[in-house]
């Protein structure tokens, strides 16, 4: 029922910044909760972000004061603005929603993007 595609993910070197997004098929969108999760080789997924319906935004704390999570429901996107990137953010980013989710969970998320890659050098 809904489809999620990520973009803007790419190669920096640390203090860099990128800006993702995930663009969303669906009328539902407005409704969504969404997030922004990474996993990098060897490592489980984890939990970076979230938006929830009513624009309350949830971060990690390793991310916290880098990176800001934001919607357009109007546009069906969610974007992910990374600034003063580190090695240690290099994974691979996947955008992720679903009705009804009041959790960093992963695996309470029903919809996935297929993930963009972001690279940070030392």
């Amino acid at each position: 029922q809904v489809q999620l595609v990520e973009s803007g993910g790419g190669f920096v070197q640390a203090g860099g910044s990128l800006r993702l997004s995930c663009a969303a098929s669906g009328r539902t969108f407005g409704s969504f909760n969404m997030g922004w999760f990474r996993q990098a080789p060897g490592k489980e997924r984890e939990f970076v972000t979230r938006i929830n319906w009513s624009l309350g935004t949830y971060y990690a704390d390793s991310v916290k004061g880098r990176f800001t999570i934001s919607r357009d429901n109007d546009r069906n996107t969610v974007f992910l603005q990374m600034n003063s990137l580190k090695p240690e953010d290099t994974a691979v980013y996947y955008c992720a929603g679903g009705p009804n989710i009041a959790g960093s969970n992963w695996r309470l998320y029903d919809y996935w993007g297929q993930g963009t890659q972001v690279t940070v050098s030392s």
